[in-house]
């Protein structure tokens, strides 16, 4: 099978560039992490398909990945700017409870719909075990980029070349969305450490140079990449809304940090390569936090929807395309995974064989040139589904090549059962023996060609939110409506 270079869009020169590794065979990769203040929506959650996507294409290409994705648990101002509460510290005050109890059960449920939506392990280091380095990495660049008022240190943003460069957002007034802190020399300036004011006591704050507080939001991604993967690592990813404001922020710290010049040369920034997902569009106003019954992953299970669906959506769009969210779009993506599994299914008694035969190389190649373009994932699904579709060829070579595919897509096509995706909505009055009953009575009705009995229990499970479906081409009897 011919191998096609790894091309990937950097969001710093906006143009497709070839990975070239910064260590030889290995991949090392940063992707910005959640503030664990609460649930994550599902809109948050598509950066993580995103980059567990990227991780699996760079083993794929045979690479040794490192993968880090940062917990956010201290410093995250309510927005960008550099006034307003701490995240935490507000959640904490809400549910009467410590900031660090808020942290470890957000973060725990983060993680759990992570193996949900089958995203690969990852480091999930704390910013708050990195505040000494914090601490340190201000001490480092103070004298020469940053300045003191009374609310802490703040980095003074014209002291390094082509600031803003990632966002190309940079006017004469300063990045809009950065509120003005009163003695800030620049508006785009923002803090690298906030003093907690007199008078006040916060949960998390630490003593330092500047004063007792707390990290500015923006530093613990510098040092932690620093740390845990080296300058300069491989490639840095996020939602396309820290384009704007977090990583220019963060990539003139690092070039401070560095002593390095302007932009020009990628490597300045910290990473060669920066990557952003494009946003999760939901048009019935039902994303936010503050709607109530916000989009989180939970909330798809307890409508019956398996997570690896909402995975499948994410797949078939491109990952710095928009991304309507439906229910009707969610329901098409489960029947087109519950698709997939019928034909692996056939195949889960096989063992795998070699999947260089003349019928998969054209189809991997397909594959493969389709995740080497910018992890093209809609293409790529064809390509696994064209496979699927082979006949007349030994199972365990078929099996094979789906298999090497899978495990780029992450769709577990041979450890789930079509029966898992068949979940039960949280608010269903029925159980699936009752409604497997009445499937053994209506097709009894049926066959006797009794069919005004067979509408009538038709018309009863409906009642109950159960949809009996005739001839169904999928093999799928009913489903919870």
């Amino acid at each position: 099978m011919k191998d096609a270079p790894l091309k990937l869009f950097n969001s710093l020169t906006r143009s497709l560039e070839t990975f070239e590794p910064v260590h030889p065979g290995e991949a090392r990769v940063y992707s910005c992490g959640p503030t664990v203040y609460n649930y994550q929506h599902i809109g948050n959650m598509r950066a993580y398909v995103f980059a567990d996507t990227l991780g699996r294409t760079l083993q794929w290409k045979g690479y040794k990945l490192t993968h880090v994705i940062n917990i956010t648990d201290v410093g995250h101002l309510t927005s960008d700017a550099d006034e307003g509460e701490d995240k935490m510290e507000r959640m904490a005050a809400r549910e009467g409870k410590s900031a660090w109890d808020i942290a470890a059960f957000y973060q725990e449920d983060f993680e759990r719909d992570l193996a949900r939506l089958n995203v690969q392990p990852k480091q999930h280091p704390r910013a708050t075990e990195f505040v000494d380095a914090m601490i340190a990495w201000g001490k480092n660049i103070a004298d020469k980029h940053c300045y003191e008022l009374d609310s802490g240190l703040y980095f003074d943003v014209s002291t390094v070349d082509d600031y803003g460069r990632l966002a190309r957002a940079v006017t004469e007034d300063g990045e809009g969305r950065i509120d003005t802190v009163e003695g800030k020399r620049n508006a785009a300036d923002f803090a690298i450490w906030r003093k907690t004011p007199e008078g006040e006591t916060r949960q998390m704050e630490w003593d330092s140079p500047w004063g007792r507080g707390a990290p500015g939001w923006h530093l613990e991604c510098s040092v932690m990449g620093e740390n845990l993967l080296g300058f300069p690592f491989d490639i840095h990813t996020g939602g396309i809304d820290h384009r704007e404001i977090h990583h220019p922020n963060e990539i003139a710290q690092n070039q401070a940090y560095c002593c390095t010049n302007g932009l020009d040369n990628a490597e300045n920034s910290g990473a060669r390569i920066w990557m952003h997902n494009n946003f999760l569009v939901e048009r019935s106003g039902k994303m936010s936090k503050s709607s109530g019954e916000f989009l989180r992953l939970q909330l798809l299970i307890d409508k019956g929807y398996h997570p690896l669906a909402y995975r499948m959506m994410c797949l078939q769009a491109h990952y710095r395309s928009e991304l309507e969210f439906s229910w009707e779009g969610l329901g098409a993506a489960l029947t087109r995974l519950k698709r997939m599994l019928i034909a692996a299914e056939r195949l889960s008694d096989t063992q795998p064989g070699d999947p260089s035969h003349p019928k998969f190389t054209a189809i991997l190649e397909k594959f493969d040139a389709a995740i080497s373009d910018d992890l093209n994932t809609p293409i790529a699904l064809t390509a696994l589904e064209e496979a699927l579709s082979v006949k007349k060829v030994d199972a365990g070579v078929k099996r094979a090549a789906i298999e090497r595919m899978d495990a780029v897509l992450g769709l577990k096509l041979f450890s789930l059962a079509r029966t898992d995706l068949r979940l039960r909505p949280a608010d269903a009055s029925v159980t699936e023996a009752e409604i497997e009953a009445a499937i053994e009575r209506r097709k009894t009705a049926r066959a006797d060609k009794d069919f005004a009995t067979s509408d009538a229990i038709r018309d009863e499970m409906a009642a109950k939110g159960v949809d009996l479906m005739d001839g169904d081409p999928i093999g799928w009897e009913w489903k919870l409506g």
